[in-house]
């Protein structure tokens, strides 16, 4: 068995996810490549304010197409949903805990208070999803760009530049985040979807690479792969990327797929949701797709 190169981001998650893959594989079969990103690179800048799409996946899958590395391993929720010429998503093992997290100073924590954060925090985030579902369930926020990795947001918070910030609960509990000084509110779904694909991983090979192929294949979860397309094949209905003010968020009940999706404005001023079901990933994130843009969600993209 030859050594597959996994192309990683350097920080503590993203490595965590590489080696993660690589026991999988089997860790004397594999070698890992660190790859700088233009999301790792610019930041001082919102996601919002960034042109175009793959932040943080677009020099990986340049390093597989000039066959530097075999195979990348992305937070699925980072990558674009319209498939690069020449690659494609070989597997996706299963999915982690998809919830957001609200971490707080204990000084602006108020119980049984929307969010159970005082009004008026400000509360640092650069994804427009997040925002807008804040803004939505508490107009009060003030809500303010954060960059950086899991362990720099962190930093900031603890330097008191936010109240509070918001940080998916699989990267923290991937690397043992310590969240000990802080009040922590675990986001309920019912009210605060997350990303599409949020705590899923994505294996990504050149198409034409069967050998990695016959490897990872067989790391895919088989009901994370059906939940994950609805909601991928969802956020491809409106653009399929980061700046989209969208959250989804599948369950399966038997063999059928039940999705739900919110796309709300930035300033939490519209909201539309609803929810589509089916058989068949694909189409039940189209149905979802055409049910909320008739409410006129189009002209928040």
């Amino acid at each position: 068995m030859k050594k597959i190169r996994i192309g990683t981001r350097g920080s503590e998650l993203a490595l965590w996810q590489a080696k993660h893959v690589a026991a999988l594989i089997g860790e004397e079969f594999t070698e890992l490549v660190i790859i700088k990103t233009e999301g790792d690179r610019i930041q001082n800048v919102s996601f919002n304010k960034m042109e175009g799409k793959g932040f943080f996946t677009k020099e990986i899958e340049e390093a597989l197409l000039e066959n530097r590395i075999d195979l990348a391993v992305h937070s699925l929720k980072d990558l674009p949903t319209e498939d690069v010429a020449g690659l494609r998503l070989a597997a996706i093992p299963e999915r982690a805990d998809y919830h957001d997290l609200l971490i707080m100073h204990t000084d602006v924590y108020e119980n049984n208070r929307g969010l159970d954060i005082k009004s008026g925090s400000v509360v640092g985030t650069s994804s427009m999803r997040r925002m807008a579902q804040l803004k939505l369930i508490d107009p009060s926020l003030k809500i303010e760009a954060l960059r950086g990795n899991v362990n720099t947001r962190l930093r900031k918070l603890k330097e008191r530049e936010y109240d509070a910030i918001v940080m998916a609960k699989a990267g923290a509990d991937r690397i043992s985040l310590d969240l000990s000084e802080y009040a922590v509110r675990q986001l309920d779904e019912r009210i605060f979807l997350p990303a599409p694909a949020q705590g899923a991983l994505g294996l990504q090979i050149r198409a034409n690479d069967d050998y990695t192929a016959s490897v990872v294949e067989k790391l895919t979860d088989p009901v994370t792969e059906r939940i994950v397309s609805a909601e991928r094949s969802f956020l491809r209905h409106f653009g399929g990327g980061c700046h989209v003010p969208l959250g989804a968020l599948a369950e399966l009940d038997g063999e059928e797929i039940i999705l739900r999706g919110v796309i709300a404005s930035p300033d939490g001023k519209f909201a539309a949701r609803e929810f589509a079901t089916g058989t068949e990933p694909e189409a039940v994130g189209a149905e979802l797709a055409r049910l909320i843009k008739s409410k006129g969600a189009d002209k928040y993209i």
